[in-house]
């Protein structure tokens, strides 16, 4: 095959694929989570990154609670405590639904900061910072 061909062979075979791994838009922004249904009612996008117990100058976060490595908690520098968000890893699309129990962070450019455990699953615990989308969260009206 000449180089031409084979640009060519190339160019219609990703476009033959491309389609299948595009995934479909829904026309609502709903998310189940156990029981719970939930509605995005706003998005942020920015910079995250992870605190632990060692660097977080205690063990209690600005709501009261025992900070705890693994637990699916976050903090934010406005939104009310308790609030639910998902944070999606941009560079992975992996995503967590957390709840905002601290204030924080304190780093300019950072919109979250998350839980050690969070980082992990999200994929970033190893690269410290990443670029996030943050949805909120609120609970749908039946």
């Amino acid at each position: 095959m000449t180089r031409t061909l084979k640009s060519v062979a190339l160019a219609i075979a990703g476009a033959l694929i491309l389609p299948s791994c595009a995934t479909q838009a829904t026309a609502s922004n709903r998310l189940s989570v156990g029981q719970t249904e939930w509605e995005v009612s706003s998005v942020q996008h920015g910079k995250a990154s992870w605190y632990g117990i060692n660097c977080n100058g205690g063990t209690r976060t600005a709501s009261g609670e025992r900070l705890t490595n693994g637990g699916a908690t976050a903090a934010h520098k406005t939104l009310p405590m308790g609030t639910q968000v998902r944070v999606t890893n941009l560079a992975n699309g992996k995503s967590e639904v957390v709840r905002i129990n601290d204030r924080g962070p304190y780093t300019k450019g950072r919109v979250i900061d998350v839980t050690q455990g969070v980082a992990e699953r999200l994929g970033f615990r190893a690269r410290g910072i990443v670029s996030v989308k943050v949805e909120v969260l609120k609970k749908t009206e039946e």
